[in-house]
């Protein structure tokens, strides 16, 4: 009976501390976007992963979470390696970092396929997580480099699901090019941000939605504004 209940606490402890969420923040720096938009997304996303139900689910599922840096060809950073979110003093750390990330580019092209590419090989270092996610903020279509398009299949073979953030400040079809072109895998879905000022409203909507699973549960349009 000991080692019965010694194998289930066990059990238990690996279960807890197994890895819900392997989460990839990857914001553009381009050159469509201005220092002050900057600011805006990293204080936005800063302030959605301290939000209540975010950072609780976030933190019960053990999540990992990793911040890149990308505009146009050959221009994509790690700026946060993958970080372990093991607590709410673990999650108020990371929005530290996301707040405080100086930014790496100014007044390059927009290069969404590559960001993609680059992307992808770092889930290797969180296989042991269940789902792999990659969230995708940006201003406008890709310009330069490969086609996102052409890193569907890719993604879809390691699992990896892409969602997208619309920020239509300068293009009002980006939602539907975001749609048609960028997000990938089962249950993936675009949120719209009307401008940058609207940026930190949506991106908690969207985490939000991406935490708690909202997205398999709803039967909402992949689509949302």
């Amino acid at each position: 009976m000991f080692h019965l209940s010694l194998i289930i606490v066990v059990l238990a402890a690996g279960r807890a501390l197994s890895c819900d969420l392997a989460l990839v923040l990857a914001v553009d720096v381009s050159g469509s976007v201005d220092d002050e938009e900057y600011r805006l997304q990293m204080d936005g996303l800063a302030h959605a992963l301290r939000d209540g139900v975010i950072s609780e689910a976030l933190v019960r599922g053990q999540a990992q979470v990793m911040l890149v840096q990308w505009t146009g060809s050959s221009r994509q950073q790690i700026t946060i390696p993958w970080t372990g979110v093991s607590s709410f003093d673990a999650l108020d750390s990371l929005a530290d970092r996301v707040a405080g990330d100086p930014r790496i580019w100014r007044n390059y092209s927009t290069a969404i396929g590559d960001a993609l590419e680059f992307v992808l090989p770092a889930f290797a270092q969180v296989q042991h997580c269940k789902r792999h996610l990659i969230d995708v903020s940006g201003d406008g279509q890709s310009n330069e480099g490969r086609p996102p398009t052409d890193m569907h299949e890719r993604l879809r073979r390691a699992g990896i699901t892409v969602n997208a953030i619309a920020i239509e400040a300068s293009e009002p079809d980006l939602t539907a090019y975001f749609y048609e072109n960028v997000i990938v895998g089962e249950g993936a879905f675009v949120i719209t941000a009307s401008s940058f000022d609207d940026y930190p409203d949506r991106i908690r909507k969207k985490l939000l939605r991406e935490v708690t699973r909202q997205s398999a549960r709803s039967g909402l349009n992949p689509a949302v504004r």
